[in-house]
């Protein structure tokens, strides 16, 4: 396996949409609903207006932002967020496969920013970023209190700008302060290469263009492989719609998805074969930090039968997310749904229990489904 190809066997991304999309795919919305009494939200409203003693300091739209804010971490709820209209046009950006920032997927965990792994060659990976690593301030900031897309937003920033982090690195004790200057990153989703008779395919996230990364690749691994490891470590997820297009390469038909909202009802994904839908037999690879799309596309080949799951238990982000465009241009970034596999397993907090248990890493993961493809024929 080529040195690029081992880096990428464990990454993830820190652009701002891929770190919240934990969601199984967002999805953009619109909605319209009738004018509802804000109470005493509105009460508040206008006796600031009337009443507070620095009239002329007041804006209308800093306090607004202010209250929407409120309101979102009120839910508790680390993937709802509330995005101001530089954040949102950030967010739209990142899902086209490239952005200016440090290159690096991080997650919350326990109130704090961790690293997943750093983008292979970006610049968090080359000043030392690794797996692990606990972000706890940025550029003098503490984290603590910020949610994951705000730090996120923090990270990101003009290429040739530099970045200032407080790294407590794992299995330390003592912080470093890391200097990065920004790059542009680009974050090509699919890699691959043939192991002798075996096609290795990686995944790495669902943009805008893996379905198309990844025909070129199917057409290849149609003509010379007996067997396909789909890697699918570390991946976090992103676009449904892609999800379901990738799904298509591997199941004829059926329901990828159940998408269950609020009010019970249900929406569900079916796969569409795009024509070049292979038979070979297949090992998808997980760890804990596959999450949402990564967990949908394997929760519905392990229901279907289709492939054998081996690794690590997913990370168990079963929840759908749309993303909001407000008037301003800001966003608002909602859990909307839970999603359930296509036997009805829900994956939200519990995660997708491999075939295979695995207490192996990196390449030997790779070797053991090798061994195993090869025990098959």
């Amino acid at each position: 396996m080529s040195e690029r190809a081992k880096t990428i066997v464990i990454v993830l991304l820190v652009a701002a949409v891929v770190a919240v999309s934990f969601g199984t795919g967002w999805v953009m919305g619109t909605r319209s609903s009738p004018r509802q009494s804000l109470g005493v939200v509105e009460q508040v409203w206008n006796i600031i207006f009337q009443d507070y003693v620095d009239k002329d300091k007041l804006d209308a739209q800093a306090l607004a932002q202010g209250a929407i804010r409120g309101m979102v971490e009120a839910l508790d709820d680390p993937y709802t967020s509330y995005l101001d209209a530089a954040a949102y046009e950030l967010n739209m950006k990142s899902l086209e496969g490239k952005f200016d920032g440090i290159g690096a997927y991080v997650n919350a965990e326990d109130g704090q920013v961790v690293v997943i792994a750093p983008v292979a060659g970006s610049p968090a990976d080359k000043a030392g970023i690794k797996a692990g690593d606990v972000i706890l301030e940025v550029d003098g900031r503490p984290t603590a209190g910020m949610s994951l897309v705000e730090v996120v937003l923090n990270v990101r920033g003009p290429k040739g700008t530099v970045v200032t982090l407080l790294i407590l690195h794992d299995g330390e004790t003592e912080p470093e302060v890391i200097e990065i200057v920004r790059a542009e990153v680009e974050l090509p989703s699919v890699l691959f290469e043939m192991q002798e008779d075996i096609a290795y395919i990686n995944i790495t996230n669902f943009t805008e263009r893996t379905a198309v990364e990844l025909y070129p690749v199917m057409e290849e691994v149609g003509q010379q492989a007996s067997g396909i490891i789909l890697d699918l470590r570390s991946n976090p997820g992103g676009l449904l719609t892609t999800v379901v297009d990738v799904a298509g390469f591997f199941l004829e038909e059926g329901v990828l998805i159940d998408v269950v909202d609020n009010e019970g009802g249900h929406v569900a994904y079916s796969v569409e074969s795009g024509g070049m839908t292979t038979e070979l037999p297949l090992v998808v690879l997980v760890d804990e930090y596959s999450a949402s799309g990564s967990e949908v596309l394997a929760g519905a080949l392990q229901d279907y039968g289709r492939a054998t799951i081996a690794g690590k238990k997913t990370y168990g982000k079963g929840s759908a997310n749309v993303l909001y465009p407000l008037t301003d241009g800001s966003g608002l970034y909602i859990t909307n749904a839970r999603w359930f596999t296509p036997n009805g397993r829900l994956i939200e907090g519990q995660g997708l229990p491999p075939d295979y248990e695995l207490d192996l890493e990196n390449e030997d993961a790779v070797q053991w489904a090798i061994d195993f493809l090869r025990g098959k024929e």
